[in-house]
């Protein structure tokens, strides 16, 4: 994203609508700062420059992973998906990804007004990788990974950053407690915020295999679902 400064006024107007604080007035003018910009449009498609002094001009590789994880209308290349270019395990009811015995974990790394750079991203799938998880194939971020068995991502897109970036992965449930220790000594070493989603088939009787070991670790899940409603037909 771009500010002509030609045509801008000044008016701040744009300022409320950037998630991650990159624009700001200076000497007379407003103008995007590079490094911070995720390249998501917010500023751009809100319409609110009396000017249309914010322009939306051309990126390439490797700005453009910014606007694939950022942007909600652009589709990723590689996943062919738009808005992070991820389903996530929400749709395991009807793709098979997660079986009986398996977990399946989301981790989504940044959030408006802190963004997530990918140096960051690369701490956390090395720390997973150490766990021997495997990377759910068609998320973007995986697509990146060169190494899925040290989680080292490309060279070239370490110094970019997007509004949140997805890491997803899956394992034995027994593994749970390893993996939940790794990402809690990560934590301490990122400069961001994150949340994790794990996702598990609910026993027959109702129950969720994963309560103990939640239980163990001192951590209270909060419990969610999505249910098919059987409009379809599963696809595995």
């Amino acid at each position: 994203m771009k500010i002509d400064l030609e045509t801008c006024t000044a008016c701040e107007a744009c300022i409320p609508y950037c998630p991650v604080q990159a624009i700001q007035i200076k000497e007379g003018v407003a103008v995007i700062d590079d490094k911070e910009c995720v390249e998501c449009g917010v500023c751009f498609r809100s319409g609110v420059c009396s000017t249309d002094a914010i322009q939306d001009v051309p990126i390439t590789w490797p700005r453009t992973v910014r606007a694939v994880l950022s942007n909600p209308l652009i589709e990723s290349p590689d996943t062919r998906i738009p808005g992070r270019g991820t389903e996530e395990v929400k749709t395991n009811e009807v793709t098979g990804r997660i079986k009986h015995g398996m977990i399946g974990l989301s981790l989504e790394m940044g959030r408006p007004g802190t963004g997530t750079s990918f140096h960051d991203v690369q701490k956390m799938t090395q720390a997973l990788a150490g766990t021997e998880v495997e990377f759910e194939p068609q998320n973007p971020v995986t697509f990146w990974i060169t190494d899925k068995k040290t989680g080292k991502l490309r060279d070239d897109i370490l110094n970019e950053k997007s509004l949140s970036a997805i890491v997803e992965c899956s394992f034995p449930i027994a593994k749970l407690q390893d993996v939940v220790k790794q990402i809690q000594t990560v934590a301490q070493q990122i400069d961001t915020v994150f949340s994790v989603t794990a996702c598990v088939k609910v026993a027959p009787d109702g129950s969720l295999p994963t309560d103990r070991i939640w239980q163990e670790l001192g951590i209270t899940p909060y419990p969610d679902s999505k249910n098919n409603v059987g409009l379809g037909r599963p696809l595995f």
